[in-house]
């Protein structure tokens, strides 16, 4: 990529995430036309009006150096992520996705992946955190306040802050998800008791019965635990509407 002017992605929020690991830490600016299932990116950044919307729009558009995140398992390589990181019940729901559900329900081939693992029992992640440590079975740090293309799980973040805003979900099986994904969607999850949700520059996840644990970056499966998560401030150039929103106004350190 080095010496591009412009480096534009055509494609979903995976093909997004594949170009963006070639770009953090240069200094070319990424542009996307959004396709595939959920497009998260693009309804954060309210370009998820068409792949022709957005390429009429792409003159408007202002490059921002924005934070990257990035997980670094024990084993394997570091990989990048703009949009979030999720161990546990999501990654597991994404590995069991079959690319053929995918073309034919789109985000309903997700659905259906979470009601085939009803009453699973779910591993338990230990998150260390700010100098705290919980036990979950679901951990999502964002950057953004979407989540999938219809929900959001984050509060508060944008794409302009410079950390993570992690949420986790409590339970040794998948039976309370479907309250907390019910709260999710009318923006009530904070307010469960034993949810957690807290804003941070860096994460640890740890299995806590050294069973496989899986982690999704952008909707891609990219590995298991144990691993670290943190942002990367100032380490990609994105082209993003000029009156895209910063911070929503309220702490962005450290919230219950």
């Amino acid at each position: 990529m080095s010496g591009a002017d412009l480096v534009i992605a055509a494609g979903g929020d995976g093909t997004i995430n594949e170009v963006m690991n070639g770009l953090v830490g240069t200094e070319t600016p990424l542009a996307i036309l959004p396709a595939g299932t959920a497009n998260v990116l693009a309804v954060e950044m309210r370009i998820n009006a068409g792949i022709r919307h957005a390429a009429a729009r792409l003159h408007e558009l202002v490059p921002r150096r924005i934070a990257a995140g990035v997980f670094h398992p024990e084993q394997g390589q570091p990989r990048y992520f703009l949009l979030m990181a999720g161990a546990g019940f999501d990654a597991d729901i994404v590995r069991r996705v079959q690319p053929g559900w995918k073309r034919r329900l789109g985000k309903g081939a997700y659905w259906l992946a979470s009601l085939s693992r009803l009453g699973a029992r779910l591993p338990q992640i230990e998150v260390r955190m700010n100098g705290g440590r919980l036990r979950t079975g679901f951990a999502v740090a964002s950057r953004v306040r979407n989540y999938g293309g219809d929900l959001e799980i984050a509060r508060n973040v944008t794409l302009l802050d410079s950390d993570l805003e992690v949420t986790a979900f409590p339970g040794a099986t998948t039976w309370p998800y479907g309250l907390f994904m019910g709260a999710v969607a009318m923006g009530l999850h904070t307010r469960l008791p034993g949810v957690f949700c807290k804003r941070g520059d860096a994460m640890e996840l740890h299995p806590v019965d050294g069973g496989r644990i899986y982690v999704q970056l952008d909707g891609e499966l990219a590995g298991h635990l144990p691993g670290r998560l943190e942002a990367v401030p100032a380490s990609l150039t994105l082209l993003t509407p000029a009156d895209l929103p910063g911070r929503y106004g309220l702490d962005s350190r450290w919230r219950t």
